[in-house]
């Protein structure tokens, strides 16, 4: 099968096509083919040498842990999944070989029927940056009607789910974006729509009962910065690994309770989102997409940190 790998890690440019065995299922696991991949920020950090890069043992090593496809291989005759069953999901990369790939074989508790309205590409863009958000805004902020709930760079692949879960479950939402999202935030549901670079954000969005801090310390001190709108005993949830590495301290000193946040993949939830989707109350927006061999274009966009929703790799037709 095509892949693209890397055999070491560094620039965007590591990352070259190879032919590589067609993995093999085993147990409860499906082959799935894969039609599209979604690319991640977190696929670009351990391609730096960052991210999850400490723990691949293996090389060369296939990136990429959203995909949309079709099961070609399922577990046994009665399985729900049988072959030509549309699927998405994640990958569990480094642990197993990424969606940069023609196939992959992953766990059924991994994989959800894929939204019917939408196609590949769409779907492609779903499963990390949704279910991140699900965790953030449902199980950790328990998002409800008449909670405030700010959400930093709403715009982007995690913020814009968070968006529309947060005001899905009766939040009244606030996010920050560029001036060019505003609008954008809005059409998500967000009630109130900041400009970071123009205001100070602090000093305009009032006290807030959560904040989903998906920048951190790496812009502006914006988690920092973040702690003052809270009001006392208020939740804020960082979702960048190593993004404020003073994060539990300080939110500690300023009387608000913190947490971060690791996704992993949930079959079960995945399902609720593609109904979501289905029903049209959550969408997903694809800002680019890349042909499976332009790899190293795709992470090279989304090191820019400028994308609006998602940027997914096509990788065979469908």
């Amino acid at each position: 099968m095509r892949a693209m790998t890397i055999d070491t890690t560094g620039a965007p440019d590591v990352l070259v096509e190879t032919e590589l065995e067609r993995p093999v299922r085993v147990n409860s696991e499906v082959l799935v083919r894969v039609v599209a991949a979604g690319v991640n920020p977190i696929d670009s950090k351990t391609r730096s040498g960052r991210g999850v890069s400490s723990a691949i043992t293996a090389w060369p090593a296939v990136l990429g842990y959203d995909f949309s496809g079709v099961v070609v291989e399922a577990p046994y005759e009665a399985h729900p999944l049988q072959p030509g069953t549309e699927v998405f999901g994640m990958t569990s990369v480094p642990r197993s070989g990424g969606s940069y790939a023609e196939f992959v074989a992953v766990s059924t508790l991994s994989v959800a029927r894929k939204p019917r309205t939408i196609s590949h590409v769409e779907a492609a863009g779903i499963p990390l940056a949704a279910l991140t958000a699900w965790g953030l805004v449902v199980d950790v902020a328990k998002a409800h009607e008449g909670q405030r709930i700010l959400v930093h760079a709403g715009a982007g692949g995690v913020g814009h789910f968070a968006v529309q879960l947060a005001s899905y479950f009766g939040a009244r939402v606030t996010a920050t974006g560029s001036a060019s999202s505003l609008d954008f935030l809005r059409s998500l549901g967000a009630a109130e729509a900041v400009d970071y670079s123009a205001v100070r954000f602090e000093d305009v969005v009032g006290t807030m009962d959560a904040v989903i801090d998906l920048i951190g310390n790496v812009h502006d001190d914006t988690g920092t910065r973040s702690l003052g709108v809270l009001r006392p005993d208020g939740l804020i949830v960082n979702g960048p690994t190593g993004s404020w590495p003073t994060f539990a301290e300080d939110a500690a000193a300023a009387g608000v309770r913190a947490t971060t946040y690791k996704v992993a993949p949930d079959a079960s939830t995945l399902s609720v989102i593609a109904r979501l989707i289905d029903s049209g109350d959550v969408r997903v927006t694809v800002d680019s997409v890349f042909d499976l061999c332009d790899a190293a274009k795709a992470h090279t966009a989304i090191d820019e940190g400028h994308t609006r929703g998602k940027i997914v790799l096509r990788v065979s037709e469908s």
